[in-house]
C-alpha cells in the first residue's frame, strides 16, 4: 500500500513537476521578488537599498499616481457600461435566426485574438484629424470632427471606443453561451403567456443570464485595472498627462526613470486594489445567486 502510495505521487511529480517548476520561476519568484523591492531604492544600475515604507508614503503623496488612479477609474467607469451593454445586444442578436450568423459571430470575436498594437496602430488612422476615416465620414454630414487623440477632453473616450471596439467580442462570446444555456421552454412558457419581447428579456433571459454577466463583468473589471497597451500606443498616456493609467505610471517609473523600487511599490497598491475590489465584487456574486 504504501509503495503504491509513493508511485502514485511520484507519477504525479513527473507529470506536474515541469509546470510547477515554470510557475515557480516565472510567476511565484517574481512576485515574491516585486514585494522585497518595494521596500527598496533600485535604479538598475546599483545594488538595492532597503528604504522601508518610504516608496508607499512618497506614492501616497504623489498627485501623478493620484491622477493615474482618476484617469484608471475613469476609463472603467465608461469602459465596462459600454461593452457589457454592447456585448449584451451582439449576443441577442447572434443568437437569434439570422443568415450567416456562424460567419458574424467569427468576425465579432476576431478582434479578441488581434494584437493590441496592430489594433491600436489601425485607430490612430481612424481617428487622425486630418486624413482619418472617422472625421471624414463625419465631414460628409457636415460636422467637423474633434482631433481624437490629441485634445484632453476627447483622448480618453478616444480610448474607451477602441477598448470597447476590440472587447465586444470577448463579452459577446460569454453571454451567448449562457443565452444558449436557457431552455426554449421558459421563452414558449413567457409566449403563451403572452409577454411581449422586451418582457421575455426583461423577466426571463436577464434572470438567467445573471452567472454569465457575473462572470464577464468581474474579468472586465480586472482587466480594465490593467489597461495599458491601448494607452501606450495611442496616446502614450497624453495628451497633457491626460489619459496616464496606473499601469503606464508603473512601466514608466520602473524603466523609463529607473525607479524600480517605487514602480513595485505602485504595483503592489494596485494588485492590493484589484484583489479588494474582486473579493468584494465576488461576496457581492454570491449573496445575488
Amino acid at each position: 500500500m504504501y509503495e503504491r502510495g509513493a508511485r502514485r505521487w511520484l507519477t504525479y511529480g513527473l507529470f506536474l513537476g515541469p509546470s510547477l517548476l515554470g510557475v515557480v520561476v516565472f510567476l511565484a519568484g517574481p512576485i515574491v521578488a516585486s514585494l522585497g523591492l518595494s521596500f527598496t531604492k533600485w535604479d538598475l544600475l546599483t545594488a538595492p537599498s532597503w528604504v522601508g515604507l518610504r516608496n508607499f508614503r512618497d506614492l501616497l503623496a504623489d498627485p501623478e499616481f493620484w491622477a493615474a488612479l482618476r484617469h484608471t477609474l475613469t476609463f472603467l467607469g465608461g469602459y465596462i457600461p459600454l461593452v457589457m451593454a454592447v456585448g449584451f445586444l451582439v449576443a441577442l442578436a447572434l443568437n437569434s435566426r439570422l443568415p450567416a450568423r456562424s460567419l458574424f459571430r467569427a468576425v465579432y470575436f476576431l478582434p479578441v485574438v488581434m494584437s493590441w498594437v496592430a489594433v491600436a496602430l489601425v485607430w490612430r488612422w481612424l481617428l487622425n484629424p486630418y486624413y482619418g476615416l472617422l472625421n471624414n465620414m463625419l465631414a460628409v454630414v457636415g460636422i467637423q470632427g474633434p482631433a481624437w487623440l490629441f485634445q484632453p477632453q476627447w483622448a480618453m473616450a478616444s480610448v474607451i471606443l477602441t477598448s470597447v471596439w476590440k472587447d465586444t467580442g470577448f463579452v459577446m462570446a460569454i453571454l451567448l453561451a449562457g443565452l444558449q444555456g436557457i431552455p426554449r421552454e421558459f421563452y414558449e412558457a413567457a409566449e403563451i403567456d403572452g409577454a411581449s419581447v422586451g418582457q421575455r428579456v426583461r423577466h426571463v433571459t436577464l434572470p438567467l443570464l445573471t452567472p454569465a454577466f457575473y462572470f464577464a463583468l468581474s474579468i472586465s473589471l480586472i482587466n480594465s485595472f490593467q489597461v495599458f497597451d491601448q494607452v501606450y500606443v495611442l496616446t502614450g498616456g497624453g495628451p497633457a498627462g491626460a489619459t496616464t493609467v496606473l499601469v503606464e505610471r508603473i512601466v514608466k517609473n520602473a524603466f523609463s526613470f529607473s525607479r524600480m523600487g517605487y514602480a513595485s511599490a505602485m504595483s503592489w497598491v494596485l494588485f492590493v486594489l484589484i484583489f479588494a475590489i474582486t473579493l468584494a465584487f465576488s461576496r457581492m456574486q454570491r449573496r445575488r445567486l
